[in-house]
Parts: structure tokens; C-alpha cells; sequence
């Protein structure tokens, strides 16, 4: 197959298993307008070339991905409830399309792996972390909703409202693997060969008997609700981001006027001290 060439994204096919990285290291891999819909055009493909049977996600330089892109947001920040459902419509279709690929998926995570980037990670059906890996959800820190609510359908309701209600945004690797967010932690040097090694295993499997078993598994979750449970959750989010927070409006005044990092350092200032 000819190798697409994309602008926010890598993409190679190493025998049957399609390499797919994130590629904007110098802001952490945030997911813009333009890399949400190459991920999806990148799984457009992954899902037609019969060559490809696993797909594995990661990131270029020291991230996974920071999240969606709070800059781009600040500097165009959509208006009214028409505009907020097509913004997180796309966001949520780009990070479930992992999930619903009828092709396993897995994600190898390196650094920070922070709310749209927490919940891409954990949506690939098998998810491995380095060492120095990071997960988290600080949405509600600086005014935001869930996009993906993806967290209590992996670990358990008590776990994810702490994550949640507290915007915990520094669960280390080895914790994520406790609470049922990743499969393996190994070394930050290890982190791609495990993933593409366990792609490897995957791909010698009979293809339609893997893609038949991911399909049994995915509609467990389905028989359980989660569909209409993600569904029901994006219907909140898109209430919470049409109508907008206080500290939502701040948090993008700041990152106009005065940068990204001056929003981050006012949204943590606000909560030092608490536990």
C-alpha cells in the first residue's frame, strides 16, 4: 500500500501491524482540529487495507498527548450549543474510533497521557505505559466537562469520581496499572518494542476469528450500556461547554492574552494546598 502522508501524524506498516504517531512534540502531542480528523482518516484506512491487521498508537517526542488543544480552543473558541456539538462530537468520535475499530488496538504510552489524551490512551483495547508515564483527567480543574467518560467502565465508580471530581492529573504508571487503566508498565526504552511485539502475537492469530472476538467483547460492554452511557455523558458535556463555567472563560481569557502556560499556572494556583 501506498504510505498516506499526513500533517499532524506518522504513519508506517511494519508487516501487518500500522505504526500510527502522534506527531506535535512541540506542544506535547495536543490533539487540534487537524489531527482529529487525520486519526480518523488514519483509522479509515487501518479498517480497509486487509494487509493491516493491528494497529498500534503513540506519540512522538516526551508525550503521549497532553489532550485536546486548549490553545487552538482559546483562540477559537466555539459559540453556542451548534458549534460546542460539532467540536465534541469530533473529539469524541476521534477517541472512540480506537475502541470500535473492528482491528485490536494498542496504545504505548511514554510521559503524559493527560483528559482527551487519559481517555484516547485507555481506548485502544490494550494499553502499555513506560515507567515515566503520567495519567490523569484535570478537566474539571479549569471549567471543563468529560468528553470520553470512559473511566468508570475501566476501573471502579469510587475510583473514577475521585479521578474525576478531584481533576487528578499525576496517577503514575505503576497506580494506572493497579486500578485497571494499562496492561503492562515497562521501561520508557521498551515501551513501542512491547507494544509492537504484542501486535506481533495479534497478527498470528486467525483474522477474522480476532476480529469476530474483539467484536463478542466490545458488545459485553455494549449488552451493559456503555454506548448509551458515553452517549448520555457527551449529552452533559455539550450542556456544561454550551453554557460555560466562570473558570472556563478565564482560564481561555488567560491563554489569549497571555499564553497557554499563564492559563496552566493560574488553574493550578487556584487548587495548592488542597490534598
Amino acid at each position: 500500500m501506498n504510505t498516506p502522508a499526513f500533517e499532524t501524524l506518522l504513519f508506517e506498516v511494519r508487516g501487518h501491524v500500522a505504526l500510527v504517531s502522534m506527531n506535535r512534540p512541540e506542544r506535547l502531542n495536543a490533539m487540534n482540529r487537524v489531527m482529529l480528523r487525520e486519526l480518523n482518516e488514519a483509522c479509515d484506512i487501518i479498517e480497509v487495507e486487509d494487509a493491516i491487521y493491528v494497529a498500534v498508537l503513540t506519540g512522538e517526542g516526551k508525550s503521549f498527548s497532553s489532550g485536546f488543544d486548549l490553545k487552538e480552543q482559546a483562540e477559537n473558541t466555539p459559540v453556542g450549543f451548534a458549534e460546542w456539538r460539532r467540536a465534541l462530537r469530533q473529539d469524541f468520535d476521534a477517541v472512540m474510533r480506537f475502541w470500535n475499530l473492528s482491528k485490536p488496538t494498542i496504545a504505548a504510552v511514554r510521559g503524559h497521557a493527560l483528559a482527551g489524551g487519559c481517555e484516547l490512551a485507555v481506548a485502544c483495547d490494550v494499553t502499555v505505559a513506560a515507567e515515566d508515564a503520567v495519567f490523569g483527567e484535570p478537566e474539571l480543574k479549569f471549567g471543563a466537562g468529560i468528553v470520553v467518560m470512559l473511566l468508570p467502565w475501566l476501573t471502579n465508580p469510587k475510583l473514577a469520581k475521585e479521578i474525576i471530581l478531584t481533576g487528578e492529573d499525576g496517577i503514575p504508571a505503576a497506580e494506572a496499572h493497579r486500578i485497571g487503566l494499562v496492561n503492562r508498565v515497562v521501561p520508557e526504552a521498551r515501551v513501542l518494542d512491547t507494544a509492537m511485539s504484542l501486535a506481533e502475537k495479534m497478527t498470528r492469530m486467525d483474522q477474522s476469528l480476532l476480529r469476530a472476538t474483539k467484536l463478542a467483547l466490545n458488545r459485553t460492554y455494549e449488552i451493559m450500556g456503555m454506548g448509551r452511557a458515553l452517549e448520555a455523558a457527551l449529552d452533559l458535556d455539550l450542556m456544561i461547554e454550551g453554557r460555560g463555567t466562570e473558570a472556563k472563560a478565564r482560564f481561555l481569557e488567560i491563554a489569549r492574552t497571555e499564553g497557554l502556560r499563564a492559563a496552566v499556572a493560574w488553574r493550578d494556583a487556584r487548587f495548592e494546598g488542597s490534598e
